[in-house]
């Protein structure tokens, strides 16, 4: 029998390989080329901030999902009125859509927001937006809130950095730069007037939605969320916290600690007993979110809230940190709400002297009355 010739042999193997060359160039070049000019022509340019393999990724999931965004919901639907807080989100807007019956994939709408780039623009504000209008037209609606009346919305534990950088979303024309400044301004003619770490409204700016005319100038703005302040903080709140032997200045400096310590309200009595334990027995208060505070913007974290702290973290140097001075830091070191005051105002009482967080998820907190017993309580 006669043995295949050998140049014919290598002239199939040059073959298959100029064939599996040209398959792997289709794979890795034409077909992802072919997907990003596709989705460009369909849904325009892609946000700049992409990388190649983000843009990819995102034009394959909007690509396959195209009718989920350009189809409305209900062409027969009714406007609905949706509110988008200051600092919102952009999984809470996108759910807020959801369940109104906006969208119908929050997923691919929120693949949408981050192909095009507008997940960073969304303005807070109060919108008429109706299921008629396609998903692709929404997200463009929210852009620009057109309503009469803005609001801001200030939540509890946020410190005056936060509130500051999220203002120019709320629709208000204030900068950062200038409710920065305001709020490092001492002002005269209220309760907590003399109370002012620094020249700094820090804890004094009182949680809750502040509703005013878009016009409205920082003039306007800054003594509605003052006064609300010492609305909320009654003299029922201010007997309290006499009756705990603080002043106002120490009752809110401890009622920022409780706001950023505690997940549930409910614990919120129980984590406040918890320090004056600590207070009235000389010991340190120990508090992470003191050192976090001290520690400021952590940029790889993007946030001012340093998660998780190093051993090193602890150490530095500063009189907000309550791993190295005893008692209360100078002033609060956030905004906290009236829940976290009434805790410090009416707190349980306790023999809890340790508390750290539930290994289950919940935001719960096991409390003990001894070292031991809060080393037990350590996640395996």
């Amino acid at each position: 029998m006669s043995q295949p010739r050998p140049r014919s042999r290598n002239r199939t193997c040059l073959l298959s390989i100029i064939g599996l060359a040209g398959l792997l160039i289709i794979a890795v070049i034409v077909i992802p080329s072919l997907i990003t000019s596709q989705a460009e022509h369909k849904f325009g340019a892609p946000s700049q901030q992409l990388s190649y393999r983000q843009r990819l990724y995102l034009s394959g999931l909007i690509l396959m999902q195209s009718k989920d965004l350009t189809q409305p919901v209900n062409p027969s639907g009714s406007e609905v009125n949706l509110t988008i807080d200051l600092g919102e989100s952009v999984s809470s807007i996108t759910g807020k859509l959801w369940e109104e019956g906006l969208i119908s994939n929050p997923g691919v709408f929120r693949s949408y927001l981050q192909y095009t780039g507008l997940d960073t623009s969304l303005k807070a504000g109060d919108y008429k937006l109706s299921p008629a209008m396609s998903p692709i037209e929404i997200a463009q609606a929210i852009q620009s809130s057109i309503s009469a009346d803005v609001t801001l919305t200030i939540l509890p534990g946020l410190r005056t950095e936060e509130i500051a950088n999220a203002l120019p979303t709320s629709g208000f024309d204030v900068t950062a730069e200038e409710f920065f400044s305001a709020v490092h301004t001492h002002l005269e003619g209220y309760s907590f007037s003399t109370c002012m770490a620094d020249d700094s409204l820090e804890g004094y700016l009182f949680p809750g939605s502040y509703s005013l005319p878009r016009e409205s100038t920082l003039n306007d703005l800054l003594p509605q969320i003052l006064m609300n302040f010492d609305t909320q903080v009654n003299p029922e709140l201010h007997s309290g916290f006499a009756t705990q032997g603080l002043d106002l200045c120490q009752a809110v400096t401890l009622a920022s600690i409780v706001q950023r310590e505690a997940v549930l309200e409910e614990e919120m009595p129980i984590i406040a007993s918890v320090f004056y334990n600590r207070l009235n027995s000389g010991a340190i208060l120990a508090s992470d979110p003191t050192v976090q505070y001290a520690l400021g913007f952590n940029p790889k974290q993007d946030t001012w809230w340093t998660n998780p702290l190093s051993l090193q973290d602890l150490k530095v140097d500063s009189p907000y940190n309550t791993y190295i001075y005893t008692g209360l830091p100078p002033g609060p070191i956030s905004n906290p709400g009236l829940a976290a005051l009434k805790a410090v105002a009416f707190p349980a009482q306790t023999p809890y002297y340790y508390f750290r967080a539930a290994c289950d998820g919940s935001g719960r907190h096991l409390f003990s009355e001894t070292f031991d017993e809060h080393l037990a309580n350590e996640c395996p």
